[in-house]
């Protein structure tokens, strides 16, 4: 239980607003599509500030994830630990539970439990990013991917994963009815 409070914590400091003080830019939430991700910085604010998002949001929730590991806890109790970083990402409690969408915090995470799943998404996710130039077609593919690639690379994680896709496609309800009406936002 100590552990899934650090990952959610860990996992509620919002990279994309520390990054756009830091750079003293305009707030992420206020521009573009108004998510603290690293899809909107790169439209608002470009790559720099874009790839010190996801640098930043992709390793938060590495420690306790690690810790979770070293401890020998099992998959699927290092699956929940891995599960509060993205509902601390997506809700954090300090901006009103309004949070990001938790696609890179699931790089992270699924970086740590099963990096072979982790770079198979994010392969993908950068083919359809450069090819359809929409973040949210590569981010829903990618997580539909991942259990899937899972069944094949990582086995034991299989259930923890699906439950990482069922969240980054919840938090991806409003792109969906965007695409949906073709008012989805570009890369």
């Amino acid at each position: 239980m100590g552990l899934m409070l650090l990952g959610y914590l860990s996992g509620s400091w919002l990279g994309a607003l520390w990054v756009c003080r830091l750079a003293g830019v305009g707030d992420p939430r206020q521009q573009g599509s108004g998510n603290p991700g690293f899809s909107n910085v790169l439209r608002v604010h470009g790559r720099r500030l874009a790839a010190a998002t996801l640098l930043l949001d992709a390793a938060k929730g590495m420690p306790a994830l690690w810790l979770a590991m070293m401890l020998g806890m099992p998959p699927w109790a290092q699956g929940m630990v891995g599960l509060a970083v993205l509902l601390g990402h997506s809700f954090p409690p300090w901006h009103r539970f309004r949070g990001g969408k938790a696609v890179a915090s699931a790089f992270g995470v699924l970086l740590v439990l099963t990096p072979g799943v982790a770079l198979c998404c994010a392969a993908l996710w950068a083919l359809l990013a450069w090819r359809v130039r929409t973040a949210a077609v590569a981010s829903l593919a990618s997580a539909g991917v991942a259990p899937l690639a899972s069944l094949w690379l990582a086995p034991d994680y299989v259930l923890v994963i699906v439950a990482f896709t069922a969240l980054v496609l919840v938090r991806h309800l409003l792109n969906i009815r965007r695409l949906g009406s073709g008012d989805e936002h570009a890369l």
